[in-house]
């Protein structure tokens, strides 16, 4: 269904909006001249390191207003913020993590000053004079392990994430701002390692020859080929296992995050703090869903909250829902599942809480040491040049923690972890733990899967999540695709039509058999 398809011209933004991607297609792409923020320093992970950062950041901005004692430049305060916010918009993008300033990244780059893009977040300050401790607290972004693998099962995953391996190592031509910095998203390519008992070998050889027919490159090695190329690790009970040799690895997130936002700002993209509450419809604007016959009023303003007394009223043409594990509430608040008929159908996105533990081994493998993914679904790799590692595992369903906190259960490392960790690779069982934080994933319970496209029940409303924990790597290439259907109404680069959120109309749900 053609988004601009339900298009008047009183006192809404369709039209406007579909004339300014009209005008796009025949210019050549400008880019505006909006100052840019450079990109910060990623706070650590860790609670009193965070603590000292904070400080050492707020030192840092204490001592440019001293060295500014006439006010020669200013910066904005909280209140003139808020009465700088935008009333309206062509874009409203939900979402401030890497998904959603890609998409804001894209539509920029592509459209320039013919589309306003505006992005919204509540889990960031974008106030100067507010601390920056809590910035992307509980962003899942910032929080995961930046693992880029094609080792897939389905050929839109493998396919995106070959994309998203080109644009992080082309990031210096993407995402560069001109005369002001370049990215540096330390990318390490040392590859990801599955391993696999003999009753799901098959599956791992199945997957490489999928993965080599569509440009990925991978060996498949024996348990004495294992052992050759990773002298530390013990092959008891490994049939296989598969090694990533080109565009696997993985990199510093916080600066991906933070490259794609300062592009997109520099764009023109405009960024702000507020939580979106409430969604208003226009009857006058109806549209027909193409399955069922249905018809519904589109969506037309978003209510949101940006401090403790004040809600701002957005007017949109498109709005683009890219929240991460928050995705399935603002999919209800738009009428996804809080409706009748095709829209009493859920976007089944829901918050999990996973762990990541960082510890040190003197005798560790060192740099020879990938991304191991083990049978029993640990994985491990290392973190830095320091005998520094890192591992985590993905529960059972019956042993989810309880998600409402990001508090860490360090009985999960003992128990859980520790043991298969040591046994697959015996130099870790002397190591000591030193840290360890939680984040979420973004679950799509009908497959695991993400969801791209546009809402069946809707006709102005897009869909950029549920990608179950390997979002991160996908963020280019979908941010990518969403821009294409808003400007062109059609998948270009990648056909991403199997994972439209139609599927779960059509109750056609495609499994991905790799998920870490």
């Amino acid at each position: 269904m053609a988004p601009l398809r339900f298009c008047r011209n009183i006192n809404f933004l369709w039209a406007s909006t579909e004339s300014k991607i009209h005008r796009a297609f025949n210019r050549s792409i400008t880019t505006s001249t909006v100052s840019s923020k450079k990109y910060e320093e990623a706070p650590p992970k860790n609670p009193a390191e965070r603590s000292i950062f904070a400080l050492k950041k707020g030192l840092q901005r204490l001592k440019k207003r001293l060295d500014d004692p006439n006010n020669e430049y200013p910066e904005l305060t909280k209140a003139e913020k808020f009465r700088s916010f935008p009333t309206a918009t062509d874009v409203l993008v939900i979402g401030a993590g890497a998904m959603g300033s890609s998409v804001a990244y894209w539509l920029k780059e592509e459209a320039g000053d013919a589309l306003d893009v505006l992005v919204i977040d509540k889990d960031f300050s974008v106030m100067e004079d507010v601390s920056r401790l809590s910035e992307y607290a509980k962003a899942s972004t910032v929080l995961s392990v930046g693992g880029v693998r094609q080792q897939f099962s389905l050929p839109e995953n493998i396919k995106m994430s070959l994309f998203g391996a080109e644009f992080l190592q082309n990031i210096e031509h993407y995402l560069s701002i001109p005369n002001e910095f370049t990215p540096n998203i330390q990318f390490q390519p040392d590859g990801y390692l599955f391993l696999a008992t003999e009753k799901s070998a098959h599956i791992l050889e199945q997957n490489s020859k999928l993965q080599w027919e569509l440009g990925a490159k991978n060996e498949l090695l024996t348990p004495a080929k294992l052992k050759k190329k990773f002298p530390w690790i013990n092959t008891e009970g490994i049939c296989l296992g598969c090694h990533g040799l080109r565009n696997e690895g993985w990199f510093d997130p916080w600066t991906l995050l933070q490259a794609f936002k300062s592009k997109a700002m520099y764009y023109g993209a405009k960024f702000y703090e507020g939580e979106v509450i409430h969604f208003q419809f226009d009857e006058q604007v109806i549209a027909e869903c193409h399955h069922t016959g249905e018809r519904h009023p589109a969506l037309e303003k978003a209510y949101i909250k940006i401090g403790p007394d004040e809600i701002k009223e957005v007017q949109f043409a498109i709005c683009v829902i890219c929240a991460g594990p928050e995705s399935g509430r603002l999919a209800k608040l738009a009428g996804v599942g809080s409706g009748a008929g095709v829209r009493s159908i859920e976007l089944p996105i829901v918050p999990r809480k996973r762990y990541v533990f960082t510890y040190r081994c003197p005798d560790g493998p060192s740099l020879n040491c990938p991304l191991t993914v083990d049978p029993s679904g640990v994985y491990f790799r290392r973190e830095g040049f320091g005998n520094l590692y890192l591992a985590g595992l993905s529960p059972e369903p019956h042993e989810e923690p309880n998600p409402e906190n990001l508090e860490v259960d360090y009985e999960w490392f003992d128990e859980k972890i520790w043991p298969q960790i040591a046994k697959r690779a015996p130099c870790f069982e002397n190591i000591k733990l030193l840290n360890a934080w939680a984040g979420y994933y973004e679950t799509n319970l009908f497959d695991e899967n993400g969801f791209v496209g546009l809402a069946p029940s809707h006709s102005n409303l897009y869909i950029a999540a549920g990608f179950s924990g390997h979002g991160i790597q996908q963020s280019p290439a979908v941010g990518r695709a969403i821009m294409e259907l808003i400007m062109y109404h059609k998948f270009i680069k990648i056909d991403l039509e199997r994972l439209s959120p139609e599927r779960i109309l059509l109750n056609k749900p495609i499994y991905e058999s790799n998920i870490v």
